[in-house]
């Protein structure tokens, strides 16, 4: 399928250095976070890139871009895409491939004159990190009907901003309404972000799912008082209860064991000094599981526990939902076709699921979905250190084009569908 097209490295690592320098960080890795000025340039640039290929670019309400290549027949879309928001603490690889990637992909079968019978589509989604705006996977939510518009655009972000003013400030609202990109087929290349394909040393990761996220925001109230002059048994130290949940997830992990994990990832306490007791502590709790059924026993028992402890130390608590996804298996005959082209390109591969959320567990419950990952470097992911290598990235970028092509269906030399 792919013989005559040549997937060109050296210009797809380019751009991907090219969009790391905006929002670069002192020592490796960027900080593009979703709808900032950052965002703003890395979004020029890559449909600057887009429209180089004379692709038609489209922009919906939330801010999703995405770029056709026409089909000969015309009909809905094979989608390639990710998106190209990062945590604070980025690296250059993370969902950038899989945009950048199916960009490749299409600006190779131009340059080789291969036509489709269904259009090709690159694109990118807004705010899929969740780092500026909770939830994650936000724009890809919306358009695929899984997130309501109005809501998200009034989330508020960690700044104080709204996702409605964000998306005014940098004028990333485009014209096309929710749903306006309804695919034939979501393909995503993507880093693994984990360890499993380094340590068994293979090159390709045949996604067959994504584990279902829990996103928990927790707030305790105490009383603030004297560190020196209020006895243990009198305190109502918020501090205390959040540290005792923190340890609570962990020993919730270690006691439903693998696949199940549990992350605190931000505590906050005030008033935040070193001699006064804290009155108030807000912390977050990620929790994910493959299993619908045991993520919500994880969740229960976390909860009962959180208010078992604050009670105890005679404060109050509260909690609200940041995010709540269920696991979601992909098309299990897309996931065997990535699986067969990996064979058929004689690469190393296994089946596995996805520990992070990705755009592609939106689109698997409209359209046929499946991912595709290469090794990270270390398992590294979320941090500037960050890497893999591009003679990594080069085989999952031709599976992609293989798995693509096919599902577009190639036209021959003799205008037959492949």
């Amino acid at each position: 399928m792919t013989a005559d097209l040549t997937i060109d490295l050296d210009r797809l690592m380019g751009r991907i250095a090219a969009l790391g320098r905006i929002g670069a960080l002192p020592g490796g890795g960027c900080k593009r976070l979703a709808l900032t000025p950052e965002d703003a340039e890395g979004r020029a640039l890559v449909t600057g890139w887009f429209r180089d290929l004379g692709l038609d670019v489209h922009t919906d309400v939330i801010g999703n871009c995405w770029a056709i290549r026409p089909g000969r027949s015309g009909g809905a879309p094979v989608v390639m895409g990710s998106h190209i928001d990062t945590v604070a603490t980025g690296g250059l690889y993370d969902g950038v491939l899989g945009v950048l990637g199916g960009l490749e992909v299409i600006e190779s079968a131009i340059q080789a004159g291969i036509e489709t019978e269904r259009p090709l589509a690159v694109a990118f989604f807004t705010n899929e990190e969740g780092a500026r705006f909770a939830p994650d996977m936000m724009g890809s939510g919306v358009a695929q009907g899984g997130l309501d518009l109005d809501e998200m655009l009034a989330k508020v972000g960690i700044d104080g901003v709204s996702v409605a003013e964000a998306l005014a400030a940098i004028g990333a609202a485009g014209s096309h309404p929710v749903g306006a990109l309804a695919p034939d087929t979501y393909l995503e290349l993507h880093i693994e972000q984990g360890p499993v394909l380094e340590a068994e040393g293979l090159a390709i990761g045949v996604v067959t799912g994504v584990q279902g996220i829990s996103w928990s925001e927790i707030t305790v109230e105490g009383q603030a008082a004297h560190a020196g002059t209020t006895p243990m048994a009198l305190r109502h130290d918020a501090g205390l209860v959040a540290a005792r949940i923190a340890a609570e997830a962990r020993a919730i992990a270690d006691a439903f064991g693998p696949p199940q994990v549990a992350t605190v990832g931000r505590i906050a306490l005030t008033p935040d000094l070193v001699n006064v007791i804290p009155e108030r502590a807000v912390l977050t709790v990620d929790l994910r599981n493959t299993d619908e059924a045991r993520l919500q026993a994880a969740e229960a028992r976390l909860f009962a526990q959180a208010e078992a402890f604050a009670a105890a130390e005679g404060c109050r608590l509260s909690r609200r939902t940041l995010a709540r996804f269920e696991p979601v298996a992909f098309d299990a005959t897309l996931v065997d076709a990535v699986e067969a082209g990996a064979a058929a390109l004689g690469l190393t591969h296994r089946r596995m699921p996805s520990g992070a959320g990705h755009d592609a567990q939106m689109f698997a419950p409209r359209c046929p979905s499946a991912m595709i990952f290469v090794p990270s470097q270390d398992g590294i992911s979320h941090n500037i250190r960050e890497y893999t290598a591009p003679a990594q990235i080069a085989p999952g970028v031709r599976l992609l084009a293989q798995v693509a092509l096919a599902r577009a269906g190639r036209v021959d030399q003799k205008g037959q569908t492949e």
